[in-house]
């Protein structure tokens, strides 16, 4: 998943973590008091009792005794009702003969049957339990068994369900919400914990399995899946698509859309769907998607999913992309004309290595999902378009990270790569910080610094192909650094070392930061602006790219003069660019300085467009003075029925939690 800018904390987890990281010594609330750490052999740190990173804290499931191996999938799309409704029939191999219940994941899920069966075609029915909802993850599903430990032990279980139209996994758009207005649209956003409500299942991503489904549609639509289904190229349209993952996935790699679609190959083995109006915009955005699947293979081996396809969403999206195997999800927001903001595709590219191969067991160990990818978008970039656009963009991202623990946006205990495990009322969405994708990224980057990637390059292969379709944690990492990279150089790097970039808090003050020179020269040209110079003149800036722009006004003041703003508006016509990394970055500049003209674009965009990065900061401006707060809501009143639920949500919180100067 491409990373939000800024992580926005549910004001519950929020409340949970400050709990545990203000109240120094007492243990049982200061996570850092109970963080153990089994292979760190700095004295410092030394002796600590071992903890269990494969039990997911986010999961009701009980893999050790149960777990489901295959999913077979029968639902029926209803767009009037906003609902999937059919079966989920579930394969499972039993490990302990004395467990007598089947436990699931759930949330808001219509439960009418569940049967049990042998495998032969034999269903009868099973009594179960559904537990009252938590907020953050839903309702434990208990299925009971019959016989515990005898030949009559059930193979198979079939539920009978529908969802609910507020699942929080699903998005239903109504015809005036796409692109095309004739038709609706319905896709699914199932990390971290959301499959549960669109599927009963074990969702963790410690469990893999196969899946297959069968998906009933209205007529003028197109269904697609994270699976097998055949050359797109020749798909024709039909009211029933059966889809195919024989590979072995974790539930949030699940994902479904519904809507007006069309395909672009892009390469034998490539291509692209999106609505009608956008698809031919988006083949040429993504025309060296082909490239970069070479790219990665030179660097860490065969692509093993087949297909690599990209489905374009709508604007509501509430993430940059999702890296479901074999169908990448992005977002419509980087089709901005130059792919500059390409990277995007490389990251979930990369994801099919590092995550969709190597899967973090618990979202406690989500750097590896993450951190790991942004190293690999990065190498991945700079072998296309060059190392100083790799560059830019980890300096961006570095310089975010440090402003967020300055800051306190993330707190200490959101800090470290291998999280502390998670809490009672800990939403695991916000495990997925800045300090997963930033941090974890940059410790990847140390490593080759200090070992040069032609040793590097193989360690991490070798992980890859050591690890692959199998979930992992950071103590598995630590293990398999110890043993395959750190002999090669014993001096290269102390434990302590390890120490400070996995357990700890911050940023290692060891750590090399990145340095971009084209950077320097737009930090020069702005540096001679503010000083009563004049604005860098059109045949400088017009070579710029979006890391650029971005660079130069995240450096401005906080607080520009309304008339600076109109100046730099009169020059670069950013109110109503098109562009949505210099949109988040500019709308909230004209908030803080009274710009009032942009009002009315600022609103445009923030109803257009439901990309959590992209909104959240500009909201956030908004909601710090009571008129801004005033527009803030009348214009999500206007702009909440096109936003994802998640999207939705946050925002919501934002303005619930403004305290605005008067």
């Amino acid at each position: 998943m491409r990373r939000p800018a800024r992580l926005l904390i549910s004001s519950l987890s929020l409340a949970c973590l400050l709990a545990l990281s203000a109240c120094g010594q007492k243990e049982a609330i200061n996570p850092a008091a109970s963080i153990r750490h089994p292979i760190a052999k700095s004295a410092a740190n030394a002796p600590a009792a071992a903890i269990d990173r494969k039990l997911d804290e986010s999961s009701y499931a009980q893999p050790d005794k149960v777990r489901m191996t295959h999913l077979m999938l029968d639902l029926t799309v209803d767009f009037d009702k906003k609902q999937l409704a059919g079966t989920a029939v579930l394969d499972v191999n039993w490990y302990d003969d004395n467990a007598s219940d089947l436990v699931l994941d759930s949330s808001d899920l219509q439960i009418t049957q569940i049967e049990g069966g042998d495998g032969t075609g034999d269903w009868k029915p099973l009594t179960y339990t559904l537990a009252p909802a938590d907020p953050m993850l839903g309702s434990k599903l208990t299925i009971h068994m019959p016989s515990p430990g005898k030949p009559g032990h059930m193979r198979q279980v079939r539920i009978t369900y529908a969802t609910s139209p507020q699942a929080t996994g699903l998005q239903w758009m109504d015809p005036a919400q796409t692109e095309g207005k004739q038709h609706p649209f319905m896709f699914s956003q199932s990390e971290t914990v959301h499959a549960r409500s669109w599927i009963p299942l074990q969702d963790s991503p410690g469990v893999r399995f196969s899946w297959s489904a069968n998906i009933h549609v209205p007529k003028d639509v197109v269904a697609v899946m994270s699976a097998d289904y055949g050359d797109p190229a020749t798909r024709q349209p039909s009211s029933s698509y059966h889809f195919d993952m024989p590979q072995m996935v974790p539930s949030y790699l699940l994902a479904i859309a519904v809507g007006d679609l069309q395909f672009h190959s892009l390469s034998d083995r490539s291509g692209v769907w999106a609505e009608p109006g956008v698809l031919a915009k988006a083949a040429s955005e993504f025309s060296d998607t082909e490239k970069m699947i070479q790219t990665a293979e030179g660097l860490y081996g065969p692509y093993r999913w087949g297909r690599y396809d990209i489905l374009v969403l709508p604007p509501s999206f509430p993430i940059g992309g999702m890296e479901n195997p074999k169908l990448t999800f992005a977002t419509p927001t980087v089709l901005v004309g130059d792919k500059s903001l390409v990277s995007l595709v490389a990251h979930e590219l990369a994801h099919s290595w590092s995550g969709n191969l190597a899967t973090n067991a618990t979202w406690k160990d989500g750097w590896l999902n993450e951190g790991m990818t942004t190293y690999v978008q990065g190498r991945i970039t700079e072998a296309l378009y060059g190392a100083d656009v790799a560059e830019m963009e980890r300096q961006i991202d570095q310089q975010e990270l440090a402003s967020e623990y300055k800051d306190g946006a993330l707190p200490p205990a959101l800090q470290l790569l291998a999280l502390d495990p998670l809490k009672p009322g800990f939403n695991p969405d916000d495990a997925l910080s800045d300090t997963a994708y930033t941090k974890g990224a940059w410790f990847m980057q140390f490593l080759e610094q200090r070992f040069g990637r032609a040793v590097f390059d193989p360690f991490l292969k070798g992980w890859f192909d050591t690890y692959a379709f199998q979930s992992v944690t950071s103590d598995d990492f630590e293990r398999y650094l110890h043993a395959n990279l750190l002999p090669k150089n014993p001096k290269a790097v102390s434990d302590a070392e390890l120490h400070a970039w996995l357990h700890e808090p911050g940023i290692p003050a060891f750590a090399k930061a990145a340095h971009s020179a084209r950077f320097d020269a737009v930090d020069a040209a702005r540096t001679a602006w503010l000083g009563g110079g004049a604005l860098p003149a059109a045949d400088v800036t017009g070579k710029w790219v979006t890391q650029e722009w971005v660079h130069f006004l995240e450096g401005m003041p906080a607080t520009l003069s309304a008339a600076q703003l109109e100046a730099l508006d009169k020059a670069y016509h950013f109110t109503g660019t098109p562009n949505g990394e210099i949109a988040q970055r500019w709308y909230p500049l004209t908030v803080a300085g009274g710009y009032t003209q942009a009002r009315g674009q600022l609103a445009a965009f923030v109803i257009a467009v439901g990309r959590q990065k992209l909104i959240e900061p500009i909201y956030t401006a908004l909601a710090k003075t009571t008129d801004g707060l005033a527009f803030a809501r009348e214009t999500f009143a206007k702009a909440k029925p096109g936003y994802h639920p998640l999207t939705a949500m946050a925002v919501q919180g934002i303005l619930d939690k403004a305290k605005p100067a008067k």
